[in-house]
């Protein structure tokens, strides 16, 4: 009997160089969910407005838009190693660029600082993907990238444990009377000031410690030897691929469907707290309602994964989406704890989208047009930059009719998941091939 031949998911001369890419999957997922909480964070200590505060988003994701086609273009013309290590310096540096900014105390100065660091992200996001599929034999590369995405939420759940118990509970400016009141709100500037050179530090640190930790991985991967891969011999021109991604309708619709999804995300995970502040809960105690979303959001991607071996994975894109705009339904009509509960339900719905859009997407295409096309859609994590500042708008309007403000601005992240829905439904119907 003919034995069948067992490929391996990674192969021994390339499992240390995968362990170095794939901590780098935790890297950026640290730095994603450090930074949704910091919204409210700068909100209260700078004194501005929910949807000033938002801009924190907007500098963080758009560095993503910014970065993501020229970060493919380099990888392109030079290797991966040196995109990584691009990423890795870029990353650095807006980290410790936190160090200034807190002793000059400008919020706009933190936002640059996170618009530099996301350059870094770009980068990363959209060279360590295709190195991890190139990492062994072509028959086993979803599986090797699904390994190497498992220890994305991880660096996420880390991330917001480190805001919740180093960050938000140290912060002067969010400490409250008896009646659930702000103190920092009834103080003198001068008081104010002293809270804020304090908490302005306490949220430098964790970016400055994150920095050093960017700089030694930089050093590792720079004198490890790394498996070459053959970037630079594509045949025909960047704009062909282009043109061909842009007449590619699953794709080009795919792009949108991962933006309107990015935006749902971030909404729902940087407002949990200002839903959770509606209710009187404080900040720190709101961060623990993100991390139970995070577990639930990890656990549900395993889930959803085993799923996908009976169930389309087009057909459970479409019935996770409809979930979604179930669970975002009720944070909009219901108030008190069951909104907020249902809002942390969401991320059981949202945990399989990003990878099913990104994977639906790019099936079919060439390998020629796959590292532009992935490109696209990393850059569509703009979406994480633009809806969030709108959202805090309608936050800072305190009441909308008969309804509290903070729980009809969700109704952006479900009008987002309405389109997921309907791009699932056109991939089964429309773009079944």
């Amino acid at each position: 009997m003919k034995q069948v031949e067992k490929i391996p998911v990674v192969q021994k001369e390339v499992l240390i160089p995968f362990i170095l890419i794939t901590s780098l999957f935790a890297l950026w997922g640290f730095a994603n969910d450090i930074t949704n909480p910091m919204v409210a964070a700068f909100g209260t200590v700078m004194e501005i407005s929910t949807a000033k505060a938002a801009l924190v988003q907007f500098a963080f994701y758009g560095g993503y838009a910014t970065m993501a086609i020229p970060a493919a273009l380099f990888v392109r013309k030079y290797s991966y190693k040196k995109g990584i290590l691009l990423g890795l310096a870029l990353y650095a540096f807006g980290a410790l660029l936190f160090f200034p900014a807190a002793e000059y105390e400008v919020f706009g100065f933190f936002l640059g600082s996170l618009y530099i660091l996301t350059f870094g992200l770009a980068f990363l996001e959209t060279t360590a993907n295709p190195y991890i599929l190139s990492m062994g034999d072509a028959r086993t590369a979803t599986q090797r990238l699904n390994l190497a995405q498992a220890f994305n939420p991880i660096g996420s759940l880390f991330g917001m444990f480190v805001a919740s118990k180093f960050i938000l509970t140290a912060l002067d400016s969010d400490k409250r009377n008896e009646m659930g009141e702000l103190i920092f709100t009834t103080l003198d500037e001068a008081q104010k000031a002293v809270i804020r050179t304090h908490d302005l530090g306490i949220i430098r640190n964790p970016y400055v410690i994150l920095g050093t930790v960017v700089i030694v991985m930089f050093g590792i991967i720079s004198i490890s030897k790394m498996p070459k891969r053959d970037t630079t011999n594509a045949q025909g021109s960047a704009a062909d691929s282009f043109k061909r991604l842009f007449k590619n309708g699953k794709y080009r619709e795919g792009v949108l469907a991962q933006l309107f999804y990015v935006a749902a995300q971030i909404m729902c995970w940087t407002f949990i707290i200002q839903y959770a502040d509606h209710l009187g809960i404080s900040k720190a105690t709101a961060q623990n309602y993100n991390i139970v979303a995070m577990a639930i959001f990890l656990s549900s991607r395993f889930i959803s994964t085993l799923l996908m071996k009976y169930v389309n994975s087009k057909k459970l894109l479409t019935i996770f989406a409809i979930g979604a705009m179930a669970t975002t339904s009720g944070v909009i009509l219901i108030e008190g704890m069951m909104g907020l509960y249902l809002l942390v339900a969401t991320s059981a719905f949202m945990s399989l989208m990003f990878p099913t859009i990104y994977g639906i997407a790019l099936n079919g295409l060439t390998e020629e047009d796959s590292t532009l096309g992935a490109a696209g859609l990393v850059m569509a994590i703009v979406g994480g930059a633009l809806m969030p500042i709108l959202q805090g708008l309608i936050i800072d309007q305190g009441t909308i009719g008969s309804f509290a403000a903070v729980n009809v601005s969700f109704l952006l992240p479900f009008l987002c998941f309405c389109f997921i829905t309907i791009y699932g439904y056109r991939t089964l119907k429309v773009h079944s091939n």
